[in-house]
């Protein structure tokens, strides 16, 4: 049994990098921490614990990671500072020995994070707690709000994919989840507390089902029937498990956006084979194809990564040709970074970073083309927007159900509401599209 009175009026700072799923853990964390007396310090206040989620998809995430601590442990010099997350799995022996760490927790551990803050009296040198990568196995949950509106439901983690590049499978474990009963339940406690958009994450949510039996087309069927949410978006979904049916279905639910965001890392058939992908580039092509077919104005978010070993001069053109010829909305460009222990160390052309750089520059342009393009094609449409918290005095934001974000005038009673937008012209940084609030206008 915990003593949490040690934990009474006590504060805390949550530092969080990388994805959204260690977004969504480090709210659970953060909701952990509430019951047990402890409350978020506030602006400029000294901290009594420090919690950083860590990210390690590339060397630079693990830089970010170690300067993150340091710049903690500088402000909050008499915290107690907790260590999670994928760098901290991976580099357990490291964290511990950055100073001012006291605990560092692997992917396994850090559901039980109060068990291992003890007194909170910190240590004279970090100490590091994990499980071997074969042994990770439970799931944790997590549905939480986010900054803004929307909560994010963990549906899934880990990944049994194990691409030639990847270290995630090593940093999370092998391919687990909750059951249906469970997550509609906490989609229900989502819109028992206001909730009206939730967004599905997980390391390979696609996968869904390893341990339970289930598929993730039974979990999207049985999410639509949950009153009281309004829209679900689909995070990141291998192409090769985003079924026709799913997209079929996708088409005709009143709750699932219109909103895909899948993975393509390379548009070269022959890097795709060293990446170690598990399609190439006529099944992406098929499922755009297909999306488009049954979801014209639907928002499509592809991931590439520039400068991977083996991809040379030929294969990046091969590549951006055919993600040109692609109607898709939006580019995640990726510089390769090289990660120990995985397989890709082992293929011998080397892209130099000044090449990455041109590649990344020549994608992203060719992203903003396309989502500038899309953003023009809905000028002038009157369209329902999710409107999101803002400070005062700055415009407010919201998305449309195809994700094409909206910029109107400040008015704090239209937080989390759903309204009529006729939508405008570009922005001044064109990152948004001016509307304007239709209120005798039925959604």
């Amino acid at each position: 049994m915990i003593d949490t009175t040690v934990f009474q009026d006590k504060t805390a700072v949550y530092y969080t990098l990388g994805c959204k799923l260690n977004f969504s853990e480090t709210s659970t964390i953060g909701k952990t921490l509430r019951e047990a007396g402890v409350r978020t310090a506030r602006k400029g206040e000294k901290a009594d614990i420090c919690v950083v989620n860590t990210c390690s998809v590339t060397e630079m995430a693990d830089k970010k990671c170690r300067q993150a601590i340091h710049r903690l442990v500088k402000q909050h010099p008499d915290a107690f500072v907790v260590v999670t997350g994928c760098y901290a799995q991976l580099k357990p022996g490291d964290v511990a020995k950055i100073k001012g760490v006291d605990v560092v927790l692997g992917a396994e551990q850090k559901k039980d994070l109060l068990q291992y803050l003890g007194d909170l009296q910190k240590h004279e040198e970090g100490e590091a707690f994990t499980t071997t990568t074969k042994d990770i196995r439970s799931f944790a949950p997590s549905c939480s709000r986010g900054d803004r509106t929307r909560f994010f439901l963990k549906v899934q983690d880990g990944c049994d994919y194990f691409c030639s590049y990847c270290t995630i499978p090593f940093a999370r474990g092998r391919s687990r989840n909750g059951t249906i009963a469970s997550l509609v339940e906490q989609a229900r406690q989502a819109a028992a507390e206001g909730g009206k958009e939730i967004v599905l994450t997980g390391v390979n949510i696609g996968d869904f089902g390893k341990t339970t039996g289930e598929t993730f087309f039974d979990l999207v069927k049985a999410l639509d029937e949950v009153e009281g949410i309004e829209r679900y978006r689909i995070s990141s979904i291998e192409p090769n498990l985003l079924t026709d049916e799913i997209i079929e279905f996708v088409s005709r639910s009143r709750r699932f956006m219109p909103h895909f965001h899948i993975p393509l890392q390379s548009g070269s058939d022959e890097v795709l084979k060293l990446m170690r992908r598990r399609y190439d580039t006529a099944l992406f092509a098929s499922k755009i194809k297909k999306i488009k077919e049954v979801m014209p104005d639907s928002f499509i978010g592809v991931d590439v990564i520039v400068g991977t070993r083996g991809e040379t001069d030929e294969y990046f053109e091969q590549a951006y040709r055919f993600i040109e010829s692609l109607d898709i909305t939006q580019l995640h460009v990726f510089s390769y970074s090289e990660r120990p222990g995985t397989q890709a160390l082992k293929i011998e052309h080397v892209v130099l970073p000044d090449e990455k750089h041109r590649r990344s520059q020549r994608l992203l342009a060719l992203s903003d083309e396309k989502t500038q393009a899309f953003y023009a094609r809905h000028i002038g449409q009157v369209m329902p927007v999710l409107m999101e918290k803002a400070k005062a005095g700055s415009p407010m934001h919201g998305f449309t159900e195809n994700y094409i974000r909206v910029e109107v005038e400040n008015d704090a009673s239209l937080d989390n509401q759903v309204i009529a937008v006729r939508l405008g012209g570009f922005n001044e940084d064109k990152t948004a599209l001016k509307g304007t609030i239709l209120t005798d206008y039925e959604v």
